[in-house]
């Protein structure tokens, strides 16, 4: 018996363009030998589709689609994630399709409410197992999360499964893999049923999932495992009930993963929502000479331009570098200098500000020119503005809201500032188009005379370290010092992470790419006076 597993990118809400991928899928699962297709989670409709899911009108036409697809599969056995509705409960189902019938649906019965997930909002649970015979095996079903705890697998094997597939759509973070490695292999040493784990692959606006779809045997050993961030569609053979050893992708650098979700995250989003191309502001710095690697990579130089916008502050090494990356990365490149422009701000002011000292208000106008100019190419050639912050900025404020957070998509909004660092290093060993200098340099907003982000921020080992545990681990502060940070370190961080929540709210969406980014997972009130 051979079981195909369809390794797809779908796009939310494209029920027809979804129906015809799978469909097709489908054929040519079938001319390859398979008997049996396995999609993954909520297939037809994409995943996350969150608030169409309270649509009745979008249910109806997923039952339209679905029907089509059922009246479309001949002389194969398709397993299809669609969205489910009955006598006005609605599910997230996986329907059994043989021969232009409905065999049998499965209803997910375990909703996760945590991070980015979001399902007790939109589902009911199911209840009950759902296994089928095919070819002299019986076969049992999971959807995601159900995989993740023990009942539903149990209740599979209880009911006669000799095999378990497993539907998904679990988002990319670093060192997810592992994580699900470990979950299966546990849900098979309580089984000894073997597992075949379909993942979705592709960007969804904040989510990126990687696929890496895999299947292991009854003793929790690994016999096949789809490369990460591309479509495959690939056969796994079983014997017995039991898949036989087959192609297994290699395991790739931390550095790899991470840059490889960005430009598929970068790619589908402009994409899926239709943008001719991206342009950004390239300042020299290494932030945006990141966001300028992962932008040509992931569209092409000809959908890529870079600007650079110089002030009196903007160090010459910094045009030089900029411009040379552009050659070096082959994108349209442009020098627009805002100094008259600050010093028409400035004469506007005067009567306002006379007597006061200049401050960070006059840094935050020259990043307001900036974004402004970005925002108004952007208006006129439809292009979008790729923002080049990263978390470490995000985390504690030091962003100009309306300057340098003006765009429409954050490449870099999960990376801390050491990872934007090591993921530099690693494109370059691809290829060198990021200069030297651009990364041994000490890093500056240029903003007013001999600026470094270490006047104002704790050196980005330190802030990266407490920002992690804070954030992404949710350690106390006393428990952050007690790991050997300097109290003063440890206070200011999170106190700047706590009063810059205002100015995330107001940031564009951008790839996450951590087990907590400032986004979907990131929850905090702005009006908050709980300290600890």
């Amino acid at each position: 018996m051979k079981i195909a597993i369809a390794q797809l990118n779908f796009t939310v809400g494209d029920l027809a363009g979804n129906a015809a991928k799978i469909i097709d899928a489908a054929h040519r699962a079938k001319t390859a030998g398979a008997g049996l297709l396995l999609t993954t989670e909520l297939a037809l409709s994409g995943y996350p589709p969150e608030d169409l899911l309270l649509r009745d009108d979008f249910f109806r036409a997923c039952d339209t689609e679905f029907h089509g697809i059922v009246r479309a599969i001949r002389d194969i056995t398709l397993v299809l994630g669609h969205p489910h509705q009955i006598g006005g409960k609605r599910y997230n189902a996986a329907s059994v399709i043989r021969d232009g019938r409905v065999v049998a649906t499965y209803l997910k019965r375990t909703l996760p409410n945590y991070t980015v997930f979001d399902e007790e909002r939109y589902f009911d649970s199911g209840a009950d197992p759902c296994v089928f015979e095919h070819e002299g095996v019986r076969i049992g079903i999971n959807i995601c999360a159900d995989v993740w705890e023990e009942p539903a697998a149990k209740a599979a094997r209880e009911a006669g499964a000799q095999l378990l597939l497993v539907l998904n759509a679990s988002p990319y973070h670093i060192n997810k893999q592992l994580t699900r490695y470990e979950v299966v292999r546990e849900r098979v040493g309580k089984t000894g049923m073997s597992v075949i784990y379909a993942n979705q692959v592709g960007g969804q606006d904040e989510l990126v999932f990687d696929g890496a779809s895999f299947a292991v045997d009854g003793h929790g050993e690994l016999t096949h495992q789809l490369p990460a961030f591309q479509e495959a569609l690939t056969l796994v053979e079983i014997v017995g009930g039991v898949p036989v050893k087959g192609e297994v992708a290699p395991v790739v650098s931390l550095e790899q993963d991470v840059y490889t979700a960005l430009t598929l995250g970068v790619r589908d989003y402009l994409g899926k929502n239709g943008f001719p191309g991206a342009l950004l502001g390239l300042s020299g710095g290494i932030d945006s000479a990141l966001t300028l690697a992962v932008a040509v990579d992931a569209l092409g130089a000809d959908k890529v331009h870079a600007v650079m916008m110089p002030s009196q502050y903007t160090a010459g090494m910094s045009c030089e570098d900029a411009k040379e990356q552009a050659r070096i990365m082959g994108v349209r490149y442009s020098e627009i200098p805002i100094l008259p422009m600050f010093d028409a701000f400035k004469t506007a002011l005067a009567g306002e500000f006379r007597g006061l000292k200049e401050d960070v208000t006059e840094e935050n106008l020259q990043a307001r020119i900036r974004g402004t100019l970005l925002m108004a190419m952007s208006n006129k050639t439809g292009a979008i503005v790729l923002t080049t912050g990263n978390k470490s900025e995000m985390g504690t404020g030091y962003a100009t809201l309306y300057g340098d957070m003006a765009g429409g998509f954050a490449v870099l909004k999960d990376l801390k500032k050491t990872l934007v660092y090591r993921l530099s290093e690693y494109r370059n060993t691809v290829a060198p188009v990021i200069p030297r200098r651009v990364i041994e340099r000490a890093p500056s907003a240029e903003l007013r005379p001999d600026q470094k982000d270490q006047d104002s921020l704790p050196p980005y080992d330190v802030l990266d370290a407490i920002m992690e545990a804070y954030v992404e681990y949710y350690r106390s502060p006393m428990e952050i010092i007690a790991m050997g940070y300097a109290p003063a370190d440890v206070d200011r961080v999170v106190k700047l992470i706590r009063i810059s929540e205002y100015k995330r709210r107001q940031s564009p969406v951008g790839i996450r790419i951590t087990s907590r980014g400032f986004g979907k997972d990131w929850r905090y009130p702005i009006t908050n006076k709980f300290r600890h």
